[in-house]
């Protein structure tokens, strides 16, 4: 059996609340399908297994709350003999030495000791709509209950329960965000640097590429800003990972976390994953999917677990720079702020070009300023060559 445990969507959450189940036991499992959405201080998220099998056994019901670790449920791996797709038994009913807290009970006997007439398909369907049969007059043959007696009992669709909250609350989000970064500034060793970036070839080019484009197919400036920061650590991997018992983790993989602000108020940061082998057209669609879902609340908890290192960028209409706050347990945050007409030296004249203040905040515990210097200046040397991206 694999134990199908409540996943950590963060170094803020201690805990979640599990509000809805996708899959019930006796349902075959494919790797990468959605079974439980699982709600935290940051809103509701879909929660993919890792292992094909068949889902055994619920052990957290709908509404109950479970610590990060704690097992959810148990999974009948594949390997232990059933083929994918292959049609599965129900599963069995608990054992009366040990009762699990499942949402579903087995059908009870009937009253004075009678053998309940049902048959087996009908009494399934009673554990999924959770009918208590024992109280339904049967239909069938020598009065047994049928799948049209238990689904006749059902709570019709104005009586079904209230579908699982998908939105967030702004103020458990703030309270989330403030003990993360409290957490960070009080065990991390910060470091900034900042270097002003000149985006006029970007820009340019940017603007030549979109006008041979329909406005669907648009570049953003923020997507330069994304690739330049992705093929940037893969240059200097130092900054990309994770600081863990004691040391850094470096990680092969270049996820990015764009940080994303919420309607309402708050953020968050999901990964968009190995962002330095991704064209710019594959970015954009991707910052574009992930902004939408993010926005309404359709992330999968591998998003919010993924990401190696963040970059935020405040837009055309933001700050002049940004200086972030390192995300735990990442090594470093890059920010960048508006591009804004600012005097410049070029070519040594002084002229008013666009610049763009990047900034990095990173862990002294595992690199220094030279490592983090040599990041930007990788940033601002890519950003020379758009077409390059």
């Amino acid at each position: 059996m694999i134990d199908f445990r409540m996943p950590s969507l963060g170094a803020d959450m201690e805990k979640g609340t599990v509000v809805e189940w996708l899959k019930k036991p006796g349902d075959a499992i494919a790797r990468g399908d959605v079974v439980a959405v699982v709600e935290t201080q940051k809103g509701a998220f879909e929660i993919e297994v890792f292992d094909a099998g068949v889902l055994r056994e619920i052990l957290v019901a709908v509404g109950n709350q479970a610590p990060v670790g704690a097992v959810l449920a148990r999974i009948e791996s594949i390997g232990a003999g059933v083929p994918v797709g292959a049609e599965v038994p129900p599963p069995a009913p608990p054992s009366p030495t040990r009762a699990p807290p499942v949402a579903l009970k087995p059908p009870p006997a009937a009253p004075s000791g009678e053998r309940l007439r049902i048959s087996p398909a009908a009494a399934r369907r009673a554990l999924e709509l959770g009918v208590d049969a024992r109280g339904l007059r049967g239909t069938g043959p020598q009065g047994a209950i049928t799948i049209a007696d238990v689904e006749g009992a059902a709570p019709k669709p104005s009586e079904a329960p209230t579908p699982p909250r998908r939105g967030f609350d702004p103020s458990a989000m703030r309270q989330a965000i403030a003990a993360a970064m409290a957490r960070s500034k009080r065990e991390i060793p910060h470091y900034y640097l900042s270097l002003p970036i000149d985006m006029a070839r970007s820009l340019e080019w940017m603007s030549a590429e979109n006008a041979r484009r329909d406005v669907e197919h648009r570049l953003l400036p923020a997507v330069l800003l994304l690739k330049a920061s992705a093929l940037a650590l893969r240059q200097v991997p130092q900054l990309n990972g994770f600081w863990i018992d004691g040391a850094p983790r470096l990680s092969q993989a270049i996820h990015v976390g764009w940080a994303i602000s919420l309607r309402g108020g708050g953020l968050m940061a999901p990964a968009i994953r190995d962002a330095d082998r991704l064209s710019l057209d594959q970015a954009m669609a991707a910052l574009r999917d992930l902004v939408t879902r993010a926005r309404t609340a359709r992330l999968r908890g591998s998003e919010m677990m993924d990401p190696t290192v963040t970059v935020t960028s405040l837009g055309e209409r933001g700050a002049e720079s940004v200086l972030g706050v390192i995300y735990p347990p990442q090594l470093a945050i890059v920010g960048f702020g508006a591009a804004r007409p600012s005097p410049a030296v070029v070519e040594g004249r002084f002229a008013v070009r666009p610049l763009v203040h990047a900034t990095l905040s990173g862990d002294h515990r595992a690199s220094d300023g030279e490592t983090g210097g040599r990041l930007l200046a990788a940033i601002d040397r890519l950003l020379q060559t758009p077409e390059a991206l």
